[in-house]
């Protein structure tokens, strides 16, 4: 039986280059940065959106 089969989703970790800082950080808070950043102002299901991203892809300095 698959993790995904399972119910717990994959987590995905992409590594990237050291002029990032050493927290780790997801996607959805990517997503929730740069939007802000634009003036984007956050919806209702903007949260959820950020933690579901978040749970999938992770951006890392550190290997596995």
């Amino acid at each position: 039986m698959s993790e995904e089969s399972s119910g717990n989703p994959r987590i995905h970790q992409v590594r990237l280059p050291g002029f990032l800082s050493d927290e780790d950080i997801g996607l959805g808070d990517v997503v929730k940065r740069a939007t802000y950043t634009l003036g984007i102002r956050p919806c209702g299901g903007c949260e959820r959106r950020a933690a579901a991203l978040n749970r999938w892809l992770i951006f890392t300095r550190r290997g596995r």
